[in-house]
């Protein structure tokens, strides 16, 4: 199934931008690497661990390009990535070799991603009505399509990639990736040198209970308990609160201004990939 092209107006130029997503990132990160095959690729090549922030904006910045870049842009970022991850091979946990370009696990990280603003809206705006999920669907297909992965790799259909989703999620546990994850998220350093370390010490408390206790909110529920995460009617009621709230406030902000930082994100990378002189003298001033 073909979509609409991803244009002003349409349900991916709507949605995948909205500013409200950030909220998911610890959530996208987890269901990512409890793929063994992803848990593996990251345990073995991504600077995460180390570098977690810079990491954090070239995966924003990649995102942008396929959804505001325009066709040009995404097929350029789709085959960058592509050349970037054939060489991330390597052998998981069980001794079995791995490699990043592994159908199903490549088909599965895309898979969260198509999910994150269908879940943004559900928990903090207004869900996509069907018609809007179905072209959305479509939507993300087509950029899947440009990252390679195959018809037979994703579901044709909205509904029918909801019964996958929860297949893949029944299917997975516990494993050293995501427990590398949560004390990294715990243990991070700060995004600027210019912040004190000891204003870090109290926001990085801060940072790490929110983000667990965010996590914990919008895993599903499955695999929120094989994790051992622990969830209460008291957690409930406040994540309730919080996300009435994140929704007031997006309320108050037009649906074509919530993804506007973001499109431009998209644009300014394009722009980068047309100058990469420009591109590789910001890198190092950064």
């Amino acid at each position: 199934m073909s979509g609409p092209p991803i244009v002003k107006g349409t349900a991916a130029w709507r949605y995948f931008g909205d500013f409200r997503a950030g909220l998911l990132a610890g959530q996208v990160l987890v269901l990512q690497v409890a793929h063994p095959v992803v848990a593996a690729g990251v345990r073995d090549h991504s600077d995460y661990i180390e570098d977690p922030w810079t990491r954090l904006m070239r995966t924003a910045a990649s995102l942008s390009i396929y959804i505001y870049g325009g066709p040009a842009g995404a097929r350029y970022e789709a085959d960058r990535l592509r050349a970037l991850h054939r060489s991330f091979t390597g052998v998981d946990t069980d001794g079995r070799r791995y490699s990043a370009l592994n159908p199903h696990a490549y088909a599965w990280v895309h898979a969260t991603l198509v999910m994150v603003p269908v879940d943004t809206q559900r928990f903090y705006g207004t869900p996509m009505t069907p018609s809007e999920l179905d072209e959305y669907y479509a939507q993300m297909c087509d950029v899947g399509r440009l990252l390679g992965l195959r018809e037979q790799d994703l579901p044709s259909t909205w509904p029918e990639f909801e019964r996958y989703y929860a297949d893949m999620i029944d299917g997975f546990g516990p494993n050293e990736t995501i427990s590398t994850l949560f004390e990294t998220i715990r243990t991070v350093k700060k995004p600027w040198r210019w912040l004190p370390d000891a204003r870090w010490v109290r926001l990085q408390r801060w940072q790490y209970r929110g983000q667990m206790f965010v996590i914990r909110a919008t895993l599903p529920p499955v695999l929120r308990d094989r994790l051992g995460l622990q969830w209460t009617d008291r957690d409930q009621r406040r994540f309730d609160r919080f996300r009435s709230a994140v929704r007031l406030a997006g309320g108050l902000v037009p649906v074509t201004s919530r993804s506007s930082l973001v499109r431009r994100i998209g644009r300014l990378n394009v722009w980068f990939r047309a100058h990469p002189r420009a591109y590789r003298f910001l890198a190092r001033e950064w």
